[in-house]
């Protein structure tokens, strides 16, 4: 993520903020800028100090679950993040709306991304068969059947209980998950989506299967298999985390969203100037002073191994938990390059990772015989 600041007066801006602290301006984000904008109000309307131009709301401000700014002659109601949603929860009901707001939150730095990317973000209402839309859903009544988070035909559906900080706290604990967020959630599902979209039909989907496994295996299935045995005992050597081993869309979603993870983690420290210059050990040092976005695979990981080693040795200081609990074998960077090489190509620009990693990668899918992509 970027860091934001007020045209006004220059004061640091979160994401999420709807007024700045210091001048007491209303704000609001342009997508098609990536600026969070100070407002003023005229008689034509709400004038973005960003580029003078006359905005509006998106239709979900009203609910104090969205920021994002609408051009005023638009014909749209919503943002281009709100236009997804197919099913809202009854907002009468004050712990349906506080949870909303909370999903709200993640959904948008999700679209962040997708957006910086140049991701197709079609909606529903575009193209019934291809695009995507959300159902956020409140549990209907307390000894009914539960609200599964999932993804099914380009629809993800979020339990409003995945808000609740108690409730999903209990659910990572019951399903021995070292890292359990709503952003988590929005990144994972989101990538069956795009499975959909960049990986089944083309060309690379035998590499896919070299890399990830045959697809065609019965997922239910391999659901309980998961469920009653458990991961393999080595698990953590192929898979990011013991959950990818479930089955390959699981692996390659759990692994779109580390991708995700690591890209605005490192777009986060580049916008603070983060360097580190180690004392003890000078390969630990990197300078994170590049767009993780466009960035070739070499240079994402060489400054993600020295971050995480850093921000998780500042948490176990504090006490407190690893920031980024996973290790990054071999094989699971192999998976990571496959990810951002079908990002990439979705934007019609060929992998250009040709630095060392690039051959690690080459050698590897050579020893363990994936298929090279046309």
């Amino acid at each position: 993520m970027k860091l934001f600041e007020c045209q006004s007066c220059g004061q640091p801006l979160y994401f999420e903020n709807t007024r700045c602290e210091s001048c007491g301006l209303p704000l609001g984000y342009l997508p098609s800028q990536e600026v969070v904008t100070a407002l003023r109000e005229d008689k034509e309307g709400l004038r973005a100090i960003a580029d003078s131009n006359l905005y509006r709301y998106c239709g979900n401000r009203q609910h104090d679950v969205c920021n994002w700014l609408i051009p005023a002659d638009s014909t749209e109601s919503y943002c281009v993040a709100c236009a997804h949603n197919r099913t809202i929860p009854d907002l009468s009901l004050p712990e349906n709306a506080t949870n909303w707001r909370k999903i709200e939150v993640a959904k948008h730095r999700l679209f962040y991304t997708l957006l910086k990317f140049h991701l197709p973000v079609t909606t529903k209402t575009e193209d019934p068969e291809g695009g995507l839309a959300f159902d956020f859903l409140a549990q209907p009544q307390p000894n009914s059947a539960s609200v599964l988070t999932g993804h099914a035909s380009g629809l993800i559906t979020i339990s409003l209980a995945e808000a609740d900080d108690s409730e999903r706290e209990r659910q990572r604990r019951e399903m021995g998950e070292p890292y359990r967020t709503l952003l988590g959630h929005f990144r994972h599902e989101i990538a069956h989506y795009y499975w959909d979209r960049l990986v089944e039909d083309q060309d690379i989907l035998d590499e896919f299967r070299g890399l990830f496994g045959d697809e065609r295996q019965d997922y239910v299935a391999a659901l309980q298999n998961h469920y009653a045995q458990g991961p393999p005992a080595n698990w953590s050597e192929r898979f990011v985390t013991a959950y990818a081993s479930v089955h390959p869309w699981e692996d390659f979603a759990e692994c779109w969203a580390h991708y995700f993870h690591m890209i605005d983690t490192l777009e986060t420290a580049g916008a603070f100037g983060l360097h580190l210059r180690p004392k003890a050990n000078k390969d630990l040092a990197t300078s994170i002073n590049f767009d993780p976005h466009t960035a070739t695979m070499d240079r994402i990981i060489d400054s993600w191994l020295p971050l995480t080693f850093a921000v998780n040795s500042i948490n176990r200081s504090m006490g407190i938990a690893d920031l980024y609990p996973f290790v990054l074998t071999p094989t699971i960077i192999v998976k990571l390059s496959f990810i951002h090489d079908r990002i990439h190509a979705a934007q019609g620009q060929p992998s250009t990772d040709l630095g060392a990693l690039w051959a690690v990668i080459a050698g590897l899918k050579r020893a363990i015989g994936v298929p090279e992509s046309n």
